[in-house]
């Protein structure tokens, strides 16, 4: 049930039961003049109701009322899905232990004993105010982390759907899009506990690169069957053609992006598209950037999208053995490759085998 809040400076809504006019009067009194609105029962038969109409902040509520005492109405409210969360303190003229301990065990907060004092009131009364209204922004905030949790999830698996679009075209990439984006997570965290780049690799950094993995080529859903279903060698032009495909994927999440800023796995799907043909000597394309001016993400992409090609079957060629992959992979480690990824994939080659669930042909 949604209620009206207690900020900093603003009444809360307290509804006051008491069979006692004077004392129900008098509490009434007490929290009108500090900013609270209040409404006043003098027996427990509208408590529910008002409370389901009213939606109180707060229920002060005696213990002996006419017909039902207030411990068994107290646990009728907390039956209800709509008005459990609702604080209820006790204001009572019973006193002892036995009458504390009866109204915590029906679900009350708190417990007032009569004679009251004004302050004492006033103080409780605000305490948990406070506590409940922390206790709904806490419940709000976990609520709006699973609706953002699902909408993430559902944004995922719509651009991995358009991304599949694009490897269909090409049957013999097969399984490409799963292999890679479970070779770039698992890079990813082992490079994360690496001194050089823990400060960069964040649990959210592996877990974007797990979602935006997929989106490397999604660029070749523009380039024509005759190239990129081509048998034989390209031409210069045909060539050029292919590389279209990080720019014209770029600008396609580009534009996601923009519906979407902030957006973590789509702004590191743009980079992945744009940059991971990029070669760590500045010989790639499209920008011919060097090093560690590559992104981290397109770095380790290249290294996983790479090892996966060779290690597939393609219509000219057998896929290469693990080892002659791992091997090629080495061989280029400081030329096409960041040589500490390199590294990592050496350390965690067991787990890129078994990627494969059969070896190819060397």
């Amino acid at each position: 049930m949604q209620r009206s809040g207690t900020k900093e400076g603003d009444g809360g809504k307290v509804l006051v039961v008491d069979d006692e006019p004077l004392t129900a009067s008098m509490l009434q009194f007490i929290l009108e003049s500090q900013g609270y609105q209040t409404k006043l029962l003098h027996d427990g038969s509208a408590v529910l109701s008002t409370a389901c109409d009213w939606s109180p902040d707060l229920i002060l509520l005696d213990v002996v009322l006419p017909g039902e005492n207030g411990f068994d109405l107290c646990r009728r409210l907390k039956a209800r899905d709509d008005l459990r969360e609702i604080p209820v303190l006790f204001i009572s003229g019973l006193d002892g232990t036995s009458a504390v301990v009866q109204g915590f065990d029906a679900g009350g907060v708190d417990y007032i004993a009569k004679p009251f004092c004004n302050e004492e009131v006033l103080a409780r009364v605000g305490t948990h105010l406070k506590m409940s209204a922390l206790h709904e922004r806490l419940e709000n905030q976990k609520n709006a982390e699973r609706v953002v949790r699902k909408l993430f999830e559902a944004q995922a698996a719509t651009i991995f759907a358009m991304a599949k679009l694009a490897e269909y075209r090409d049957e013999s990439t097969g399984q490409h899009l799963e292999r890679v984006r479970e070779l770039c997570r698992l890079l990813a965290f082992e490079l994360g506990r690496d001194s050089l780049y823990q400060n960069q690799i964040t649990d959210d950094f592996v877990t974007c690169i797990q979602h935006a993995a997929p989106l490397h080529d999604i660029g070749k859903i523009a380039i024509p069957d005759a190239v990129l279903l081509k048998r034989g060698g390209l031409s210069a032009e045909e060539y050029e053609t292919i590389q279209t495909h990080t720019t014209i994927g770029a600008e396609t999440l580009q534009s996601v992006f923009n519906e979407y800023p902030g957006n973590l796995f789509i702004g590191m799907g743009i980079e992945i598209a744009l940059y991971h043909h990029e070669r760590w000597d500045g010989n790639g394309y499209p920008d011919g950037l060097v090093g560690r001016n590559i992104p981290l993400s397109a770095r380790i992409m290249a290294v996983a999208d790479v090892y996966d090609a060779l290690r597939s079957d393609r219509c000219y060629r057998n896929g290469l053995s693990h080892e002659r992959t791992m091997a090629m992979l080495v061989e280029s480690a400081g030329a096409h490759f960041d040589p500490e990824i390199v590294k990592v994939a050496l350390r965690v080659q067991s787990r890129f085998e078994a990627s494969f669930p059969v070896s190819p042909r060397s």
